[in-house]
C-alpha cells in the first residue's frame, strides 16, 4: 500500500471550506450552549418548581441519550412534528441543545461551590438578590468552572464529526467522501485526526492561558 495525499491536496478548495463550516458550528454552538446552559442553571437554582421540573427533566434527557441519537431525533424525526431543518440548521441546533445541558450543570456546580459567606455577606451590604448573582456569584463560579468549561468545549469540537451523519458539509464528510471516491481512507482519516488533534491541543493552550490569567483573582473560603 502506498500513501498519496494527492487526492487530498486536488480538493485543497473543498478542504478549507469544510474546516470554516466545521469551525463555525463549534463556536457558534459553543457559544449557544454557553449562553443557553447559563440560564438553564440559572433556573434550576432560582426558577419556581415547575420551571426546576422541566430543566431537569431536559438535562436528564440529553445527558443521558447519545448525540448521535438526538441529532437523528432532530434531523429526521422533527417533520413529523412540524420541525423541518436544512442538515446545517440542524446540526447547528443540536450541538447547541446537547452542549447546554452539560454547561448547565458545569454552572449549577460553580454555583454550589461559591462560598456560603459571601454571600451572607453581600446581604449584609444591602445588595439586592441580582446585584448578588451578577456580582458576587457569576465572577466567582467562571473562575471555579473555567477548567471544565474548557473541557467541554473540546468535547464539543469532537462532537462535530458526528454532524457528517445528517450530511451536514463539515470535514469529517468531506473526508469520508474522499474516502469512498478516491480508495484514500487511510490519508483522509490521517488528515482527519490532525486536524482535530491540533485544534484540540490549541483550545486547550487558550484555556491553561486563561487560567493563568484569572489565577490571581482567589477568593478565600469561609
Amino acid at each position: 500500500m502506498i500513501i498519496d495525499f494527492t487526492h487530498i491536496i486536488e480538493q485543497l478548495p473543498e478542504l478549507v471550506r469544510s474546516i470554516g463550516v466545521t469551525l463555525a458550528i463549534w463556536l457558534v454552538g459553543t457559544v449557544g450552549a454557553v449562553v443557553l446552559g447559563f440560564f438553564v442553571a440559572l433556573g434550576l437554582r432560582f426558577g419556581p418548581r415547575l420551571v426546576r421540573w422541566v430543566l431537569y427533566f431536559y438535562v436528564e434527557l440529553i445527558r443521558g441519550t447519545p448525540f448521535l441519537v438526538q441529532l437523528f431525533l432532530l434531523y429526521y424525526g422533527g417533520p413529523f412534528i412540524g420541525i423541518s431543518l436544512d442538515p446545517l440548521p440542524a446540526g447547528l441546533l443540536g450541538v447547541t441543545v446537547y452542549g447546554a445541558a452539560y454547561f448547565s450543570e458545569i454552572f449549577r456546580a460553580g454555583f454550589d461551590a461559591i462560598p456560603r459567606g459571601h454571600v451572607e455577606a453581600a446581604q449584609c451590604l444591602g445588595l439586592t438578590r441580582l446585584q448578588i448573582i451578577f456580582r458576587i456569584e457569576v465572577p466567582e463560579m467562571t473562575m471555579l468552572v473555567l477548567p471544565p468549561a474548557v473541557n467541554m468545549t473540546v468535547i464539543l469540537l469532537k462532537e462535530t464529526a458526528v454532524l457528517s451523519i445528517i450530511t451536514v458539509p463539515e470535514l469529517t464528510f468531506l473526508m469520508q467522501a474522499i474516502g469512498s471516491q478516491q480508495y484514500a481512507f487511510v490519508e483522509a482519516m490521517a488528515v482527519l485526526a490532525c486536524f482535530y488533534w491540533a485544534m484540540v491541543s490549541f483550545t486547550g493552550r487558550i484555556g491553561k492561558a486563561l487560567e493563568q490569567r484569572l489565577s490571581k483573582f482567589t477568593f478565600a473560603h469561609t
